[in-house]
């Protein structure tokens, strides 16, 4: 509830009206009684209402005409105490706004006469404006009347009331705008659209216009109409008005409440018909006015401009551009076109100041600006508005200094009128001295030709607050303060160019930005078919060429003037803070016309800071062409042109160094000021912020800075960097304390502005690099024929460059080396030396830079990079000579172990010294080549060593001394140290040394005399094997190298044989590296395809890798890496092959000496026993395959012989347990040693090599298999080595190891091994069976009998996997040997063989060893298949053959086959036999292949027939012993159930029964005797005895055994024959009896007794059946 509504404060108003009736009443009693009466009247009436009415405050307004008639008739009595008093409780009773329209319209009448009658005029004042600013009920007329009311009191004699009354109108027309504001917010969402206003002179009325906008409006256009001197429309009763005060209040309110002119069109046809044509008229004085033109010769005399009206025009035309520009942007080209003209020399200077301080409003609103260029200068036939203002503005400050005012010349500073600052003229000092107690303060100001103009602080940056447009009391026109003017224009420049750049920067930024997403929008439109997001960014790309149209319009339309007025104000600024404000802004405009791409504008930039850094009238050709060039613009104003006044020579500058000029015939010196250092730390600046858009100006500004550098004396350095050195000839530069301080600075800057480069983009990087080379090319001809020092600026610079840019060099590396190479050639010594260090600096940068892909992966850059080297070898000039030799002498040092592809081109600057180039070229030539012999000879790719050679010959025939025949030398020198190594090796002292007091720590692999020499003798034999390596054939044709070679060979295998770890595993990495010397091959034998062995040495070599020389030994080459190298273009030369030959074998027995003694035994065992490591014994292996391609063509069976004792003594080996950790816990898997793997490989090379061989290699088959079936039996009997006890860890499936076991050896695990060798064999034999050795020399029975001892084993395998890897290898080796044994039946050579493999699956079948206790069923009968797969290959692979087969076999075989058929052979029953006995499936399967080798063919053979009978004739007599000895135990136990085993064979029997039958039935009858159908009827009886047992598994078997027995039934035989056929009938009947007794047997099983009644089943008459209709 607001605070006149609550109901206190409407009691205290009830109370303050009665109160105040009262008091009129007591005033009035005398003299006014009609007013008395009235009061009384009221405070009845005020009384009534307050009791009638709930809301009070309602009815009061309702009431308010006759409540207010009191006061009203009260005022009317002129008396001043009771006018007082009734206008004070008038404004009470509007503050609670209970004042009706009607009222209202009362208290103006009333307060209307009062006026007339001047009382009270203050309160009257007061009294309006309550009135009006608390409610909204005063409208049309009464409004008018109350504006009016205020104007009439403005004008009174009275100041004070003059005053307030001003501000009441003021406040009043505010208040009248304010309320359309409000009135549109209230009707905003339902506002009408504007009906356009007709041309119509009359506007009392506005019938489209809302209550408070229609006032407003008419107020408006009085307030037009009054200005212009024309009678109001609205305002009635004005009787006088002013100008000056129209034009303040129409200003407020344009500035106020540009909305509603914006909003509403009625307001809008105002600015446009009303507005701006009063403008235009009231400037016409200030347009025709020429200051100091005569008068006489005019007809009429001119108007003189009147400056408060003046100013308070152009304070409306500001607001006018500023707020509605886009409603008035034909007027505003008028309005602009007239601040131009203000500027014009032959204006007062008032007029000019408050016209700059206008420009400067617009110069700090980019923006508008824009907007300016777009209207005007970018429309055909329209004038150039921005560009106007923009050269206005320098053709101001340029008349300023060409026509300067009374008392502003150089000779009377400051001395009339007031400065802004208000400060008095200064006293008569000399110019811009201001005498400060006895000191003296220089200051800031512009100095031209004489002209002394002051920098005054007239405002803060960005900001145009004006002084002169402010002075809205001034009548007369100020004194305009010297340099005043020239201030603001100075900042109208640093504002306008500040504005432009930072706005177009900004959109330039947004447009790259945008432009870089609507690419990718695009690529990502063109897929899909949505064709408005296509017109999108159409629409976006078009609006991008239109804004960057604006900005290069708005470039092209300022630049020119702008240029000549920076230009002009940096030549006569004598202020540090202005200059650098100058050069900012030229600075800008140079980037932004860079990055717009304007290039002469650019350019035009960037000479003016150039030639601001140089002397005045410097000969400098560059600036001097672009300046003649541009001194031929001239810029126009308005149309006029207006020619550019160049720059004055005088300096007022602090001359800060004295130097030469860079110039061929230097004449006397040049002086720098601290200015020209300004504008170099610009120039600097430029260069390195914005570097890539200068593009061909990088030859401004660098010829600029190479002469600055010069005059300054800054010389290059390492890496091109400057320094200050001292000039070489003529006047030394003297340079000031201050630029000292400055040149270190100045010269790390340099450096920076290089070291930025690495930013630029490629093209512009290209442009750097053009002008840099250009520069130089200018320096060499200035060189030419001249001994002075040459500027090296240039050269310094591209080394510079070169450098920071080492990531891309492959773009500028060409033209910067090829224009380098140039300047080594210079006649100049100076000039060609600091060629020579930039190009070998950069040649040695670019090799150890860590390019992407690295250089040894990109063979064409360090091609590239190489190739200038080369090129210097062209130039005759020994210091490059020397130049270039020390480079290459530093790449060896370096980079020598990576150069590869680019050793020849190395050695090609070495070899290209000539005899005649002096002996200090040759000495540092020899040297390269010496380091390349000593260091890089095993790095080197083969080729090159015939180029070494080439280059070490040339050297010979400098120096006859230098023979290579020093080589031979060298190799006995070499021996001798190997030998004097050896020695002290094996005789230092075992000791620990002691690190004593020193520091030194001492690791403990080196802190004996023994362990130092030990590394010794590593390095030297490693550095002699090297050299045979890679100069074999440079030594070969000495003559004595095959006895070299034994002596090395010798060297080797005592080391091989050294009790030192370190020294035996290098001694094998060594004769590893000997053996990849490749041998000669002829075309003939060459293979089509490298042979694909990699001999390297996988195996890291403890602490052996090359600790001292810094690089390792490895060499990784292929043979046939090697070979493919040799059959280019350069073969090697072709030794003797036989001599060759003899080499290669001498290796073969210095290798079969150190294998042979080494995994010998030792005989006796004790702590100190040497065995040798794993990793020795592998490398030893791993040695075979690359020996043996050397000796393949003699390699014989004695050989083999001698190979198969060290292989099977290296894997005998077994491991020490401090390294068991090491190498055990991850075999315990199936996984092979190293060691294991080398030995396989060289065997498998081996079978490779007999397998394409000669047939005289091919006997060495049997052998092979020999040595691997030997490494077969390691999976059950692992090899002793001698007698060292050890700890066998051999079960896989034990894999827990005792780390620290008793035994100091643990022997491997040799199962994994053994299996494989195994896998070898049976691949092997599959491929050989058939070859004639093969079969001579028994390999299939050597292989049978090694598996048999796993098979017998069975479950006491150490290993599971062994077992069953045996069966399987087993049965693999039978489907291939059995055909083949049968094929050589008659030749008795596999005789052996039969009863061999009879035992092996008699012992694997019928197994001794008991499965483990924790075996699942599941695993059992996956091992009882296994069993059924061997009987399976008897049947299908043995048997069949019989005829092939001895008798003998075959009668082992089936009394094994008997032997599976039944289970039980004793009466006893223990737990193997019922393990045997649940082998039911294998049982079935042995029984049927029994009997369908007997039956199902015919006999053929009376042994056959035999073999037959006998097995059915044990088989039944078996089952008959079973079935009795069942019935007998099942009568004695009586209710007691016999035990499960005996249970379990009797029902087994009675399925056996089942299944005879069944197979007999199936059987030919011709192929059944009668004695075996005797012995199955004889089987019935015993069967119906068991059908009393108790168990219903049992009586379920023997249901089974009966049913076949139908078959056998008949009537008994009878004499007559003649009655046989009616006893046939009745055998119909048979079946059906037998189907009786079984349902007995049926009844049985369910516990029913069988009685008498059943006893003739035992009687029925049995015969053999019948199996057809046809057989009797």
């Amino acid at each position: 509830m607001s605070g006149t509504s609550s109901p206190e404060a409407v009691k205290k108003l009830l109370e303050n009206m009665q109160g105040d009736l009262r008091g009129l009443s007591l005033e009035c009693r005398k003299k006014f009684p009609p007013v008395k009466e009235a009061a009384e009247s009221g405070i009845i009436k005020v009384k009534t209402i307050a009791a009638r009415n709930s809301d009070i405050l309602a009815a009061l307004k309702e009431n308010s005409s006759e409540v207010v008639q009191p006061f009203l008739m009260g005022c009317g009595t002129k008396e001043p105490k009771i006018t007082q008093l009734c206008l004070a409780a008038i404004q009470r009773l509007m503050s609670h706004e209970v004042v009706s329209e009607a009222a209202a319209g009362n208290i103006i009448n009333m307060l209307w006469q009062l006026m007339e009658n001047s009382l009270e005029e203050l309160k009257l004042l007061q009294t309006v404006l309550v009135l009006l600013t608390t409610n909204t009920v005063v409208h049309d007329e009464a409004l008018s009347k109350a504006i009016v009311l205020c104007f009439r009191l403005h004008f009174t004699k009275d100041n004070i009331t003059n005053n307030t009354a001003a501000a009441t109108v003021r406040q009043v027309v505010t208040v009248v705008f304010e309320r359309v504001v409000a009135e549109d917010e209230r009707y905003k969402d339902a506002i009408d659209q504007p009906v356009a206003v007709q041309g119509n002179s009359n506007r009392r009325s506005v019938s489209t216009l809302k209550p408070c906008a229609k006032d407003a409006y008419m107020l408006f256009q009085d307030l037009c109409q009054l200005v212009n001197a024309d009678a109001p429309y609205w305002l009635v009763g004005m009787t006088e008005m002013t100008r000056t005060f129209g034009l303040e209040l129409l200003e407020s309110v344009l500035n106020d409440f540009p909305q509603v002119f914006l909003q509403h069109q009625e307001f809008s046809f105002l600015l446009k018909e009303r507005v701006c044509p009063l403008v235009i008229k009231l400037f016409s004085p200030n347009i025709k006015f020429r200051q100091g033109s005569s008068t006489s010769s005019s007809p009429a005399p001119v108007e003189k401009p009147y400056f408060p009206i003046c100013m308070r025009l152009l304070r409306v035309v500001s607001v006018l551009i500023k707020q509605f520009y886009s409603l008035l942007v034909t007027e505003c080209e008028i309005f602009l076109s007239l601040l131009v003209k203000f500027l014009d020399a032959d204006k007062p200077q008032w007029l000019r100041a408050v016209a700059v301080e206008s420009i400067h409003r617009l110069c700090v609103q980019p923006q508008l600006l824009r907007c300016f260029c777009q209207s005007y200068d970018m429309k055909q036939h329209s004038t150039k508005v921005f560009r106007d203002i923009v050269n206005a503005l320098g053709s101001f400050i340029q008349s300023l200094f060409l026509v300067p005012s009374a008392g502003n010349t150089s000779a009377t500073p400051n001395q009339t009128g007031s400065n802004a600052s208000g400060n008095t003229g200064a006293a008569q000092t000399s110019p811009g001295v201001l005498g400060m107690g006895g000191g003296a303060t220089v200051l800031p100001a512009f100095e031209y030709r004489g002209t002394w103009i002051p920098i005054l602080n007239v405002t803060v940056q960005g900001s145009a607050k004006a002084t002169y447009l402010e002075m809205l009391d001034k009548v007369e026109p100020p004194t305009i303060p010297e340099g005043y003017a020239m201030s603001v224009a100075f900042h109208c420049l640093l504002d306008l160019v500040r504005g432009i750049t930072t706005m177009i920067e900004g959109e330039l930024g947004e447009a790259e930005t945008g432009s870089q997403t609507t690419a990718e929008t695009t690529s990502l439109l063109t897929q899909s078919s949505e064709q408005q997001d296509l017109q999108s960014v159409s629409d976006q790309s078009e609006k991008e060429l239109v804004s960057r149209a604006v900005w290069e319009e708005m470039v092209n339309a300022c630049w020119c003037g702008l240029l000549a007025a920076l230009s002009l104000l940096l030549d006569a600024s004598t202020d540090e803070a202005a200059t650098e404000n100058i050069l900012k802004a030229e600075l800008t405009m140079a980037a932004l016309c860079g990055r717009l791409g304007l290039v002469t504008s650019r350019d035009a930039f960037i000479t003016a800071i150039c030639k601001g850094s140089l002397p005045p009238h410097y000969a400098l050709t560059v600036l001097n062409s672009t300046t003649a060039a541009l001194s031929s613009k001239s810029y126009s104003i308005q149309g006029q042109n207006v020619q550019m006044i160049s720059p004055s020579s005088e300096s007022h500058q602090q001359v800060v160094a004295v130097g030469q000029p860079l110039a061929l015939q230097p004449q006397g010196t040049v002086m720098l000021t601290s200015k020209n250092i300004q504008c170099m730390r610009t120039l600097l600046n430029l260069a390195h912020c914005h570097g890539a858009v200068l593009g061909t100006s990088w030859q401004l500004v660098l010829a600029t800075l190479q002469h600055l550098v010069w005059i300054l004396g800054l010389k290059p350095g390492v890496g091109g960097a400057l320094k200050p050195g001292r000039a070489v000839e003529g006047p030394s530069t003297v340079l000031t304390t201050a630029v000292m301080t400055d040149l270190p600075v100045i010269s790390n800057i340099l450096s920076r502005l290089f070291e930025s480069s690495q930013y630029l983009d490629d093209v512009s990087l290209h442009h750097l690099i053009n002008a840099l080379c250009s520069l130089s090319l200018e320096a060499m001809d200035m060189a030419y024929g001249n001994s002075k020092e040459p500027s090296l600026f240039a050269v310094a610079k591209l080394l510079e460059t070169g450098l920071v840019n080492m990531h891309r060099i492959e773009i500028l590396w060409r033209p910067l080396t090829g224009h380098l190479l140039e300047v080594c050639q210079h006649p100049n010594s100076r000039m060609r030396e600091w060629g020579a260090e930039a190009l070998t600096s950069l040649i040695k940068a670019g090799l150890t830079f860590s390019h992407d892909p690295p250089l040894s992966q990109n063979q064409r850059l360090q091609l590239l990079l190489l190739n200038p080297l080369k090129e210097l070898s062209n130039i005759s000039h020994p210091d490059i000579r020397i130049k270039q030799l020390e480079c290459v002498l530093q790449i060896l040092q370096s980079q020598g172990d990576s150069l590869g592809p680019g050793w020849p081109l190395v050695l090609g600057v070495m070899g290209a010294i000539r005899s005649d180039q002096g002996e200090s070229l040759i000495r540092t030539a020899f040297q390269c080549l010496q380091l390349v012999v000593t260091d890089f000879l095993p790095t080197m790719p083969c080729t090159c060593l015939q180029i070494v050679v080439e280059v070490a010959g040339s050297f010979g025939l400098h120096n006859q001394e230098l023979n290579i025949s020093l080589t031979s030398i060298g190799l006995l020198v070499l021996f001798h140290l190997l030998d004097r190594v050896r020695e002290s090796s094996t005789t230092a002292d075992k000791e620990k040394i002691e690190s004593g007091g020193g520091n030194i720590l001492i690791h403990h692999s080196r802190d004996t005399a023994e362990k130092q020499w030990a590394e010794t003798w590593v390095l030297t034999l490693a550095g002699v094997a090297r050299i045979f390596n890679t100069r074999r054939y440079l030594l070969q044709p000495l003559g004595d190298f095959s006895q070299a070679w034994d002596v090395l060979l010798d060297h080797i295998r005592s080391a091989a044989l050294s009790k030192n770890n370190e020294v035996s595993l290098a001694a094998l990495k060594s004769f590893q590296e000997i053996l990849q010397i490749v041998s000669p091959v002829r075309d003939s034998e060459k293979p089509d395809t490298p042979p694909a062995i990699n001999v390297s040495v996988p195996v890291v070599v403890g602490t052996t890798t090359a600790t001292s020389l810094g690089r390792s030994f490895m060499r990784t080459d292929s043979i046939g890496e090697r070979i493919g190298r040799y059959s280019g273009s350069e073969p090697p030369v072709i030794t003797d092959e036989i001599e060759d030959l003899n080499l290669w074998w001498a290796a073969w027995n210095s290798w079969y000496r150190i294998g042979s003694e080494s995994t010998r035994p030792p005989v006796t065992c004790d702590k100190l026993t040497f065995i040798p490591s794993q990793p020795f014994l592998t490398a030893l292996i791993q040695i075979f395959p690359a020996l043996y391609q050397h000796i393949k063509t003699g390699f014989s069976m004695d050989d083999l012989q001698k190979l198969g004792v060290i292989l099977h003594g290296a894997v005998s080996v077994p491991i020490s347990s401090d390294a068991s950790p090491f190498i055990l816990p991850s075999y315990t898997e199936a996984v092979l040693t190293s060691l294991q793997e080398a030995v396989l490989t060289a065997l498998d090379v081996l079978q490779k090599a007999i397998c394409v061989g000669s047939e005289s290699m091919q006997i060495m088959y049997p052998a092979i298999f020999d040595q691997l079936l030997a490494f077969v039996e390691f999976s059950c009997k692992p090899p002793q080595y001698g007698q060292l006890e050890t700890k066998h860890i051999a079960n896989a499936k034990y894999n827990q190891i005792q780390l620290f076991a008793p035994a100091e050896w643990v022997a491997l695990n040799y199962v994994p091994f053994a299996e494989r060798s195994l896998e070898v064999v049976v691949d092997l034999y599959q491929k050989t069976a058939c070859h004639k050795a093969v079969v001579t020399e028994k390999v299939l029975q050597n292989i049978i009998k090694t598996l048999r001892i796993p098979l017998s084993l069975k479950y006491s395998c150490p290993s599971e996997s062994t077992w069953k890897l045996a069966v399987s290898s087993l049965l693999k080796v039978l489907s291939i040997g059995l055909p083949v044994a049968r094929q050589h039946a008659s030749s008795g050579k596999f005789d052996s063989m039969w009863p061999e493999l009879a035992n092996t699956f008699e012992d694997f079948l019928f197994t001794k060893s008991t499965p483990p206790d924790n075996l699942s069923i599941q695993e059992f009968q996956k091992n009882e298949s296994i069993d059924v797969e061997v009987v399976q290959l008897i049947s299908t692979e043995i048997l069949p053959y019989a005829n092939f087969i001895p008798k003998e076999f075959v009668g082992q075989i089936m009394t094994m086959l008997n032997k599976g058929s039944i289970h039980s052979q004793s009466s006893s029953f223990t737990e193997a036999e019922i393990d045997i006995r649940m082998r039911e499936e294998f049982s079935k399967v042995c029984f049927e292949t029994l009997l369908q080798f007997s039956f199902s063919n015919k006999v053929t053979t009376p042994q056959e027939g035999y073999i037959s009978r006998m097995a059915l004739s044990v088989l039944l007599k078996r089952s008959q012993d079973v079935l009795h000895r069942y019935i007998e135990d099942e009568r004695l136990s009586g209710k007691c159930p016999l035990p499960r085993q005996q249970v379990t064979e009797i029902i087994f029997v009675l399925k056996a029964v089942s299944t005879l039958i069944d197979s007999l039935k199936k059987t030919q009858p011709e192929n059944v005797d009668a004695n075996t159908w005797a012995q199955v009827i004889a089987l019935y009886p015993t069967l119906v005895e068991c059908i009393t047992c108790s168990s219903s598994e049992v009586c379920s078997a023997l249901k089974e055994a009966l049913v076949p027995f139908k078959d056998f039934m008949h009537p008994p035989a009878s004499k007559e024959k003649d009655k046989r056929s009616k006893q046939t009938l009745h055998l119909t009947a048979m079946p059906e009896v037998i189907r009786n007794a079984c349902a007995l047997v049926s009844t049985k099983t369910k516990n029913e007794p069988l009685g008498k009644q059943h006893v003739w089943l035992y009687f029925l008459p049995l015969s053999p059946p019948f199996f057809s209709s046809n057989k009797t």
